[in-house]
């Protein structure tokens, strides 16, 4: 069962670099990895962690992706793999760095519409929507926004790749923008 053209088209807009087109990915295909690693490790922290890890593995290795498989179901086997690593780690119970390999640039600049959004916000109301995300999506928007760290020192200061950084914002983003919607 291969992609379906909308996909392969977003996708191939992916590859050329544009932004919308992760962020359209994410999107997209979250809830369906999010929903298998909860079913699979009955921890919500875990289970967002792990689909966190998936995109950022995912987009980075985009070019390998092979469109005669679904792209979910590709995501699930990196989310899968992902998983054991963890039950691995957790076994050999190490503290070890996060991975040295040099991170493809996945994500723009450019500013989103949910970028658009959150900076019309007032400030006060801004900051209550922000108390209301997890904590490790508090932090992440506190160092980009408030702090206005690059993604590289976010990453430094996080001890986490690069990739993960970036997916962490634009989900971190996008619940935000949702929130504010939600209030207009």
């Amino acid at each position: 069962m291969g992609e379906t053209e909308d996909t392969k088209a977003i996708i191939q807009k992916a590859l050329e670099g544009n932004q919308i087109a992760f962020s359209t990915l994410l999107d997209t295909f979250w809830n369906g990895v999010y929903g298998f690693q909860l079913k699979r490790t009955e921890n919500e922290n875990d289970a967002e962690d792990i689909t966190i890890q998936t995109f950022s593995k995912a987009f980075d290795k985009l070019r390998t992706y092979d469109p005669s498989y679904g792209f979910k179901t590709w995501l699930i086997t990196i989310s899968k793999n992902i998983h054991v690593d963890l039950i691995r780690k957790r076994k050999r119970n190490l503290e070890t760095g996060g991975s040295q390999e040099a991170v493809k640039k996945v994500l723009d600049d450019a500013p989103s519409a949910e970028d658009q959004l959150i900076n019309e916000q007032n400030l006060a109301k801004l900051l209550l929507h922000i108390k209301k995300l997890k904590p490790h999506y508090q932090e992440i928007i506190n160092l980009r926004y408030f702090k206005e760290l690059s993604y590289t020192e976010i990453a430094n200061e996080l001890n986490e790749p690069v990739n993960n950084v970036k997916v962490k914002l634009l989900r971190a983003k996008k619940l935000l923008a949702e929130a504010i919607k939600g209030e207009q």
